[in-house]
């Protein structure tokens, strides 16, 4: 299924992994909160050694983790600059893209989401286990690339100009208004289009990504197609 994304290295699917389990280079992430990763995980799988599974700064912001305490924390997780990394949750892959993308701007590149995740992985009878996974300390090397994240002063001066579609991906209470999810303001960026996060999978057990020429048109529905330049938030 991967290769009918135009990236498909970006997810693994169950298939592989189960073949791969053993792979000593191979360093499998349970993304999810720590009482799930408690309750069972995948074979070998780490638990999320982050105070956070959101990889915030330690004061509570919504900034991601300074690149020094990043490294640290992969350091813990057994992940090194040489480490491929699969990493999966139990919630439509929220946290395992946000822990994708985190490594991905600290310019690590060997990391995969597994497509469907613990559900799928539990659907098709795959082993799990409770015991915690021991791993050794590995060397994380940040390097940090900001082509994959932006910031509220790039974005604003990207406002209404004829290349750029911004994306909420929100639930719909957020984008409405209805919900400021402890926010100081409710509403949305001016121009802003809208796909709540869950549209992009499947409503089943399986809970995989939708395919590429689906996912493709919800996108050129609401206008963001390849030739834009694109701000998801």
């Amino acid at each position: 299924m991967t290769e009918n994304y135009p990236h498909g290295e970006m997810l693994v699917e169950t298939e592989w992994l189960a073949e791969h389990l053993n792979d000593p280079g191979l360093r499998i992430v349970d993304a999810d909160y720590p009482q799930s990763y408690a309750r069972a995980h995948l074979p070998g799988a780490v638990g999320h050694l982050s105070p956070n599974i959101y990889l915030k700064t330690a004061d509570g912001e919504t900034f991601l983790m300074e690149p020094e305490r990043f490294a640290e924390t992969m350091s813990r997780m057994g992940i090194g600059d040489d480490t491929a990394v699969v990493v999966y949750d139990s919630h439509q892959s929220l946290y395992a893209a946000r822990f994708w993308w985190a490594l991905r701007y600290h310019g690590h590149r060997e990391v995969r989401v597994l497509n469907g995740g613990w559900h799928k992985w539990l659907l098709e009878g795959r082993p799990a286990t409770m015991s915690t996974t021991k791993v050794a300390t590995a060397s994380f090397t940040p390097k940090l690339n900001p082509d994959i994240h932006t910031d509220c002063e790039l974005m604003r001066g990207a406002l209404g100009a004829d290349d750029t579609a911004i994306l909420d991906v929100r639930t719909d209470a957020e984008w409405s208004g209805a919900s400021d999810r402890g926010n100081k303001r409710r509403g949305h960026v001016p121009g802003a289009v809208h796909l709540e996060w869950l549209n992009f999978v499947t409503d089943d057990e399986r809970k995989v990504f939708k395919p590429a020429a689906e996912l493709r048109e919800m996108l050129r529905a609401v206008g963001v197609t390849p030739d834009k330049n694109v701000f998801v938030y």
